[in-house]
């Protein structure tokens, strides 16, 4: 069984940049994606991006489109999500999740439900 582990969250001004790291341990996936979601109290959860077993195909939620830089260390087993003039509204909880694949699947899958492996969550506070 992997186990994902998130860190990096804190709080931050608008307009700054914070990266935030996904350690999977355990049982690796033959093939897999790997994802960050967020979510706030009372919301639904809301992909912001994934990237493919090669690192080759990357997605990002339209709310941080341009904002977003997603990518990972398969030998170290490591996820990263780099953000960058965060808003407001980018404050949630922060989660990383594990979605295996066939080793020819290349869409990448913006469905929670799809992904089902997923860390504790670390959380993103932007203040104006």
């Amino acid at each position: 069984q992997v186990q994902l582990v998130e860190s990096g969250g804190g709080l931050v001004q608008a307009g700054d940049s914070l990266r935030l790291s996904c350690a999977a341990s355990g049982r690796p996936f033959s093939t897999y994606h790997m994802g960050w979601f967020r979510q706030v109290p009372g919301q639904e959860r809301e992909f912001v991006a994934a990237i493919s077993m090669s690192g080759w195909q990357m997605r990002f939620g339209d709310s941080v489109k341009g904002r977003c830089t997603i990518s990972k260390i398969n030998a170290k087993n490591m996820v990263f999500l780099q953000m960058h003039n965060l808003k407001p509204e980018d404050t949630a909880v922060y989660y990383c999740a594990a979605r295996e694949v066939r080793p020819s699947t290349v869409e990448i899958s913006t469905t929670s439900s799809e992904y089902r492996i997923w860390g504790q969550g670390t959380q993103v506070t932007v203040s104006s």
